[in-house]
């Protein structure tokens, strides 16, 4: 993780976190977006970062999609991790994001949330942590508290992950299961 803001502010801000809310494309995937002949379109996600989602579900911590885009993939992915809070087809992320909000009667300072391009400025502007992918757009810096050193689409959202378990000092209970074949 770089931070953007001081390291223990970053740490203050991710011992709060409740929801963690992700951008799709460039920060679930790479970005790159693959069309077929008849019309279907493919996305590429990467396992570790979808461990990583089922870790902090493990540890509490509830996760949220929140992306511009329409996609079944994307429902079909959500569906596969249990992420059951999906908004596609977003024209407006800081209008859903409150949306969000009202529906798991969260606050903004419990609320990260991951980005990659300037759509992205409006939430990270509210939420209590916001976090860009390493590879995301200089433009959105300065509105983040820190960054990822993995890109979208490759083990950012697991960095994120495992960042805010071990913060709240959740990692070595979520992860015991794989250390301790006594643990079930």
């Amino acid at each position: 993780m770089e931070f953007l803001t001081s390291e223990e502010e970053v740490r203050e801000r991710a011992a709060r976190i409740k929801l963690l809310i992700l951008d799709v494309d460039g920060v679930l995937t790479d970005g790159g977006l693959i069309w077929h002949a008849n019309g279907q379109e493919s996305k590429v996600f990467h396992v570790h970062d979808g461990h990583g989602i089922r870790l902090l579900q493990r540890a509490g911590i509830e996760v949220a999609l929140l992306t511009g885009r329409k996609s079944q993939v994307v429902d079909d992915r959500a569906r596969d991790l249990g992420i059951k809070l999906v908004v596609q087809g977003s024209r407006n992320k800081l209008a859903d994001y409150e949306e969000i909000l009202q529906v798991r009667a969260f606050d903004d300072h419990s609320v990260a949330y991951v980005g990659d391009d300037l759509v992205d400025v409006p939430v990270f502007k509210r939420v209590g942590l916001a976090l860009a992918v390493g590879d995301g757009a200089s433009h959105i810096l300065p509105y983040c508290h820190a960054s990822t050193q993995s890109k979208g689409g490759r083990g950012a959202v697991r960095e994120v992950c495992e960042f805010l378990l071990q913060v709240q000092g959740r990692w070595e209970e979520t992860t015991a299961v794989y250390f301790n074949p006594e643990i079930t």
